[in-house]
């Protein structure tokens, strides 16, 4: 009996080192990027559907504000590049549930479109392998390759052409949700402002902080957590400073903005510390709600 449907569970990522290059000529700019794929997950349904239908999206679970319904949708976008790619007609419905936040630069749209890639692979019966993938996921944008393969990984040039890091241990986040996103080419435009008349130097990873996760050395690392989105996400939503100022003073090891915000990722010693971190920012009232997790995991994955 042919299959009908299929779930993809895909992580959500935080980037312990984003370091960005100057503006380049096409707008874009080099980065060395370290991400790692945490313990908070999306999950991705595609369920064919009568021929001729097209592709459908729902959205459900607990981040669904603001979260397109239609072709806007990047997994929708997935979609009709797999299509287009491999001469296929995709009449399918996408529920996607959603536990991931949105636009909080933990890369829930491209999580959504590395599950996509992978559903439609296991329906269809592609046989793609995981480089045909990430080739597929590098042109929807450039942390869906990385969430094809999860765990900690380096990404450099727009971030998608990636190297798996050398990392041992498994690191305690804790992270605080902001109520509302921030656009991430308005945060980027934001850095290039803030940058005017300065001389910005091409992006190298951090050797320390690389040292530091070979060694599961969670202090060091915490130590070396960088972002040069960080300044702008604070200039554009202030209060992420405060935020910021909260968490290091109840015990992070170290914190961070995560990529263009405004999620702020906390690493922590262990669970213990993770449990009371939360609680004293809870009780902060600083920060609209509070998760917990733990990386690196595992990328997108066929679950049933």
């Amino acid at each position: 009996m042919p299959i009908k449907n299929v779930t993809v569970r895909v992580p959500a990522k935080v980037n312990l080192q984003l370091s960005v290059g100057p503006r380049e000529e096409d707008g874009f700019h080099n980065l060395v990027s370290v991400f790692q794929a945490i313990s908070i997950f999306d999950e991705v349904t595609l369920s064919l559907g009568q021929p001729k239908s097209g592709v459908t999206v729902s959205i459900t679970g607990e981040q669904t504000h603001g979260v397109p319904a239609d072709a806007n949708n990047l997994a929708a976008q997935a979609a009709a590049l797999m299509a287009e790619e491999y001469d296929i007609e995709i009449d399918a419905h996408i529920e996607i549930k959603k536990s991931i936040p949105v636009a909080g630069g933990m890369a829930g749209g491209s999580a959504d479109a590395a599950a996509t890639i992978v559903a439609i692979d296991y329906l269809y019966s592609l046989g793609m392998s995981r480089e045909e993938m990430a080739d597929i996921a590098a042109k929807l944008g450039s942390d869906v390759p990385f969430m094809l393969n999860g765990g900690t990984a380096i990404g450099t040039g727009h971030g998608d052409q990636l190297t798996s890091a050398l990392s041992r241990g498994t690191y305690h986040w804790v992270l605080a949700l902001s109520t509302h996103g921030l656009s991430t080419p308005a945060v980027y435009a934001e850095c290039d402002r803030l940058r005017t008349g300065l001389e910005i130097v091409e992006p190298q990873t951090n050797e320390a902080l690389m040292q530091a996760l070979l060694a599961a050395d969670a202090e060091s690392v915490g130590a070396h957590l960088i972002n040069d989105l960080q300044p702008a996400a604070c200039s554009l939503r202030p209060a992420l400073r405060l935020v910021l100022d909260v968490g290091q003073e109840y015990g992070a090891l170290g914190a961070l903005v995560s990529g263009s915000g405004p999620t702020v990722a906390f690493l922590v010693a262990d669970e213990e510390a993770g449990l009371d971190l939360t609680v004293a920012l809870t009780s902060s009232g600083v920060v609209g709600s509070v998760v917990r997790a733990y990386g690196p995991v595992a990328g997108a994955k066929v679950i049933s």
